[in-house]
């Protein structure tokens, strides 16, 4: 794992992003943090990070991701970012790469289904569960054969059947950070960013939306199984 590619990208004197400096394994043994990150910058999407070997693993979802077992939402695998990236909410200055607003969107751990992650994610089938504040229950990432010039960083983020599955649309119905309880205009405009560009990734007014106090989240199973 490795944050070369991450670094190589960004420019840390203009972006407030953090640059990744604490050392992979050098925190102490704990759960294995999970976050999906709003973010509004060419076109929104949802940044799928689950950590793993001292960084955080990172999908682009351009749809978000889905309750329903029967939908099936691509996950585009970018670069790993640092564990710190995680509590990242705020703005990316317009021109800097991934220019736009960031939301932490859901939070919390996730536990592997599988015995060797590392063998999973080179097999290209990962199962796992979610204990965020919105996301829950059993999923799996797929690879898939994708398409363009990168065919191997294509996957599926999929629900699993069970009871915590669903059609809701989870991404309207709950559109509030986790952390702050904003909208993205609400972050663009305490930050300097472009409201009316962040205002685009919110529902549109007169939405009826849920309470902005997050869902309770279900007590663990089972601590998250050795890396």
């Amino acid at each position: 794992m490795s944050l070369d590619k991450y670094k190589q990208k960004r420019n840390f004197r203009i972006s407030p992003e953090p640059s990744g400096k604490s050392l992979a394994g050098a925190r102490p043994k704990r759960d294995l943090l999970y976050v999906i990150q709003k973010h509004r910058a060419s076109q929104l999407h949802y940044d799928f990070r689950l950590e793993f070997n001292g960084v955080l693993l990172s999908w682009a979802v351009p749809k978000g991701p889905s309750l329903d077992p029967s939908v099936k939402r691509l996950a585009m695998q970018v670069e790993d970012h640092p564990l710190e990236y995680g509590g990242f909410e705020g703005v990316i200055p317009e021109g800097e790469y991934g220019g736009g607003t960031v939301m932490v969107w859901d939070n919390g751990e996730w536990v592997p289904e599988v015995d060797d992650v590392a063998a999973a994610l080179q097999k290209g089938d990962l199962k796992f569960t979610l204990q965020g504040k919105k996301l829950h229950g059993s999923w799996v990432l797929v690879r898939t054969r994708g398409f363009g010039s990168k065919p191997d960083k294509s996957w599926l983020l999929i629900k699993h059947r069970d009871k915590l599955a669903s059609t809701e649309d989870i991404t309207v119905a709950q559109p509030r950070s986790v952390l702050s309880k904003r909208l993205l205009a609400d972050i663009a405009r305490e930050n300097g960013g472009d409201v009316e560009k962040a205002a685009t990734g919110d529902p549109a007014k007169g939405s009826k939306l849920k309470s902005p106090r997050t869902t309770k989240t279900p007590a663990r199973k089972k601590r998250a199984k050795s890396q």
